[in-house]
């Protein structure tokens, strides 16, 4: 055979990849490949250490005697198969959990072999996805999870709460809240804050919630210190879990607040100049600190308060993470078959709370067991209001002010007039001098009080604005307060 007789590589590269994977792009437009029968798909541009897929091309014409080429023969080949990849249906590819047909969610356990857990309100089984139907994106941070253990009675759940140091039993059913949660990837959980004396294991309880979710290799990591790494981070797992919480500065707290609800980065595409990468994210967040300080309202609005006490009996690491590995299986296990059972009940929606999701989840797990979790939610955000207001004197000083207003009754004036009754009302007779972060403005008043709104509404005192023919106004109207009756019921 002449020379001219041959099959240029790049088209026995490009034949090959056709006929052993599957190519499709998402709606960023990033190409990702699939090895046909396989949930797990590889971005063909990637050539991170998790496995690119120019490697696994490599690979296998190598293993199927088909030779070895030259890097110019795969770039060429590549870049066949990315454009005509760019003509094909879009599909989505998630990472850890994903939502699947016939309303069923699955949990990917990170497993070679692409067996996942699917879960549906009917029960749970452990088998491989069509690959139309879930396509998993794995990263260095995608851990193995160990096979699951059906019809475990809740042993599983039993053992889980006795290793970690739960102070009460709201605190355990807010942290089962949680888990459910992060196993439906449509519903937005707020952020668990471990808190607690030294040595309450406010550490080892978090890498243990997060265990649950992302295998024994999940860990805790230091708050990173910009939001771009954050974001990073975020992007490549599925729960981002910040260990050792001393310090919240106001852009940390936002970016927390996005992944929790969700939001999108854009930012320039690499080697080009006017292409862009759009990321959208929102993860399941976990926190741990004795005390971050001033925590900001919107933020609290998103935080699921764990209080931990110190254990009675101190006991190895090495013993603690060997029992903790033995009854995994059990845990997620029993996990699984609580998230089955509460799906499957139906439950009102409460309209009153901010994260109207986990609050509808509380009230199913409620419906399911009897738990009182959506009781013990509404009580947590009542204690992060206190907090809230402890660390903010224009807070305090609002409802010092509504306290001399009727209930019922509504005050209206000019952002800057109500400055100046808040700030002599703040001052008082001796004239002490204002706090470093007063508003100095009428217009920065305005913005701090529509930050503060909701701790406010929780306290009775409604801020309203709005506009006449005489200018722009804010009101304060004091709630009337409610029955007995109706405070007994909440």
């Amino acid at each position: 055979m002449t020379d001219d007789d041959k099959t240029p590589a790049r088209e026995v590269i490009t034949d090959y990849a056709q006929a052993h994977f599957r190519y499709f792009r998402t709606a960023d437009g990033t190409v990702y490949a699939q090895r046909n029968g396989h949930p797990v798909a590889r971005p063909i541009r990637s050539q991170g250490t998790t496995g690119s897929h120019r490697q696994e091309l490599m690979v296998g014409l190598y293993r199927d005697g088909l030779g070895v080429f030259n890097g110019t023969a795969l770039k060429e080949a590549l870049d066949l198969i990315e454009a005509l990849a760019l003509t094909e249906d879009v599909q989505q590819v998630h990472i850890r959990v994903a939502p699947g047909f016939d309303g069923a969610t699955w949990l990917d356990l990170g497993r070679a072999d692409g067996r996942s857990v699917r879960i549906h309100p009917s029960g749970w089984e452990v088998t491989v996805p069509d690959p139309r139907e879930v396509c998993w994106r794995r990263t260095q941070l995608t851990g193995e999870l160990p096979v699951p253990v059906k019809d475990t009675d809740g042993k599983g759940i039993d053992a889980l709460l006795r290793l970690c140091n739960f102070a009460t039993a709201e605190t355990e059913c807010l942290a089962l809240a949680w888990l459910i949660g992060c196993l439906e990837p449509s519903v937005p959980v707020p952020a668990p804050f471990l808190t607690g004396p030294q040595g309450a294991g406010k550490s080892t309880g978090g890498r243990m919630l997060v265990r649950v979710i992302e295998g024994m290799s999940g860990d805790l990591r230091r708050a990173p210190k910009d939001e771009e790494n954050l974001i990073a981070a975020v992007a490549a797992g599925w729960v981002t879990a910040l260990d050792n919480l001393s310090h919240m500065s106001p852009d940390l707290s936002d970016a927390m607040c996005c992944i929790v609800t969700g939001a999108e980065n854009v930012k320039r595409a690499l080697f080009t100049d006017g292409d862009v990468f759009r990321a959208r994210y929102r993860r399941p967040l976990l926190l741990t600190g004795i005390d971050v300080g001033v925590i900001r309202p919107d933020l609290a609005e998103r935080l699921l308060p764990l209080r931990l006490e110190r254990p009675r009996v101190r006991r190895t690491e090495a013993e603690l993470w060997a029992e903790y590995a033995d009854v995994l299986p059990l845990i997620l296990g029993s996990l699984l078959d609580l998230t089955v059972q509460v799906r499957g009940v139906e439950a009102e929606t409460p309209t009153d709370l901010r994260m109207a999701d986990f609050a509808h989840l509380c009230a199913q797990l409620d419906a399911a067991t009897g738990l009182g979790a959506l009781a013990a939610y509404r009580r947590s955000l009542d204690d992060l209001n206190d907090d809230v207001i402890e660390g903010d004197l224009l807070a305090q000083t609002v409802l010092k002010h509504a306290e001399e207003m009727e209930p019922g009754e509504a005050q209206r004036m000019t952002s800057t007039q109500w400055l100046h009754c808040l700030t002599r009302l703040y001052t008082g007779e001796d004239f002490r001098p204002l706090p470093k972060g007063w508003p100095t403005t009428g217009k920065v008043l305005s913005d701090r009080l529509k930050r503060l709104q909701p701790t406010l509404a929780a306290r009775g005192v409604l801020i309203d604005s709005g506009r006449t023919k005489e200018g722009r106004y804010l009101e304060m109207t004091r709630t009337p307060a409610a029955p007995e009756s109706e405070q007994q019921t909440l």
